[in-house]
């Protein structure tokens, strides 16, 4: 396995630092460590499972469906956790 093919399910927890940086210049991003922890743990986890899917036999097509899923299940997670759309008890807000 190469180095770029080992660490590339850790690319999506860079974008963590969009908020960090946002939140030196802004009062309006309010994120504690808990928020930071919870977000890159689920990045990490979307990049996990999508380079799970890309490591097996799959055709294209159910490779595309498979990724599309994941990305899904992450949105639904998210928005859950931001603002409570289904009320379970991992909701936000």
């Amino acid at each position: 396995m190469s180095v770029t093919r080992k660490f590339k399910f850790y690319y999506p927890t860079f974008l963590l630092f969009i908020p960090l940086v946002a939140k030196q210049f802004s009062n309006e991003v309010i994120w504690s460590p808990m928020d930071f922890v919870t977000m890159g743990t689920l990045l990490l986890f979307v990049g996990i499972g999508i380079e799970w899917v890309l490591k097996k036999a799959f055709p294209k097509k159910k490779t595309v469906i498979y990724i599309a899923a994941v990305a899904f299940v992450f949105l639904l997670l998210w928005i859950e956790i931001a603002v409570g759309v289904f009320g379970s008890p991992i909701a936000g807000n």
